[in-house]
């Protein structure tokens, strides 16, 4: 009987390896996202799996018995590719490689591709076992991002570029300008003699236009600053009726030019917030300056500063052309003025609002902005309050 029993249990054991083989070769024929199939030893495809139908556009009919290199470009064929990679696979045992491959109807898709030597049990190679994945889509992501890193790098660049000239050309151009200024100080105190009504009218024209250009390479220069990361801030309780009382007495003669009221509505109590004195200054200085040039004569500007919880909110209204609704986050953005055009009366360099913004947001701030088209503009900026 012991003979009986050993012959039932080798009966089971090679009913469970002829299942598990035809296991195996069901799943490699179902398989959709690979393409599996059999090569003889010289690369005629012996065998053809539904991921391979699905991949490459051929039905086993059309493509069984033909040359492997069917599937590559003609010029990798012209060099003696697909037989290399033979070769390598029979010497080696297997061969890994990721390149351009063609369907049937002509399209490409990037493939990896491993092929692996069969050999049998005398170590006679029989064919190779191929598996090709399609990595297009992987590829294309991969490629855009390095398209996307180098574009960044080369934006990077030309900022830093751009930068160092506005900073360059700041410099240069201000020294000029102060001995513009100088001989103009001369001139009206009549060190080379008296001057007449209309050559003191003529001077303070110059003075003006000195004063203009001193004002736009000085907003290139902190751009330029503020774009290299070199401004620094010195932050300190700041009295905000301090920063409204200097900036008045700078702005009181472009608001009379122009004929523009200005109200300054006092805060009701001290309003401290933890800023950089100076930027603040500057931050309303840029806005009262844009929104006088904004309006007409006849106009209305008002001021209100308060503090609001653990801000403080310091507020320009004005009564000028008002900016569109799709332009609010466009002046914001460096060298942009609403309505700018060739032939328009603004001046400027359009990086008063993005240096504000950007100063602001340095100091733990922001400035924003609500506008109606014909009726005005109002700019709030938002500091952090002292002690908050």
């Amino acid at each position: 009987m012991p003979g009986a029993a050993g012959r039932a249990d080798a009966r089971p054991a090679r009913t469970v390896t002829s299942e598990t083989e035809a296991i195996h070769r069901l799943l490699v024929a179902s398989v959709r996202d690979y393409a599996i199939f059999a090569l003889d030893a010289a690369g005629h495809v012996m065998t053809w799996n539904a991921g391979a139908e699905r991949l490459k556009g051929y039905l086993p009919e059309e493509i069984i018995g033909k040359h492997f290199s069917i599937f590559y470009p003609a010029e990798t064929r012209a060099t003696g590719f697909p037989t290399y990679e033979l070769e390598v696979a029979s010497r080696e045992g297997v061969f890994e490689d990721e390149g351009w491959r063609i369907r049937k109807d002509g399209t490409t898709f990037w493939a990896n591709v491993v092929i692996t030597a069969l050999r049998d049990e005398t170590g006679t190679l029989v064919g190779f076992a191929k598996v090709t994945r399609d990595l297009t889509e992987r590829r294309t992501a991969q490629q855009q991002a390095i398209e996307d890193a180098l574009r960044v790098a080369e934006a990077e660049a030309a900022n830093r570029a751009k930068s160092q000239f506005l900073a360059a050309m700041s410099h240069e151009l201000r020294t000029p300008l102060n001995a513009i200024g100088g001989y103009i100080d001369l001139l009206s105190l009549g060190v080379h003699g008296p001057l007449s009504d209309a050559q003191s009218q003529a001077i303070e024209r110059v003075r003006n236009a000195q004063r203009h250009l001193v004002t736009l390479i000085s907003d290139l220069l902190n751009f330029s600053r503020m774009e290299a990361g070199r401004l620094t801030y010195e932050i300190a309780d700041v009295d905000m009726a301090e920063v409204m009382e200097s900036v008045r007495i700078m702005i009181e003669a472009q608001a009379a030019a122009r004929q523009v009221e200005v109200h300054w509505k006092p805060a009701e109590g001290p309003v401290i917030c933890a800023a950089d004195q100076a930027r603040v200054g500057q931050i309303l200085l840029n806005l009262l300056g844009n929104a006088i040039k904004f309006t007409e004569a006849g106009g209305t500007i008002r001021i209100r500063c308060a503090r609001d919880g653990n801000v403080v909110r310091l507020e320009v209204e004005d009564t000028g052309i008002g900016i569109p609704a799709d332009q609010l986050d466009a002046i914001f953005e460096p060298f942009t003025q609403v309505g700018r055009t060739l032939t328009s009366q603004q001046q400027g360099t359009g990086l008063g609002l993005a240096i504000s913004r950007d100063l602001a947001r340095a100091m733990g701030g922001d400035i924003t902005v609500g506008s109606e088209p014909g009726v005005g503009s109002t700019f709030t900026v938002t500091l952090p309050a002292a002690g908050s």
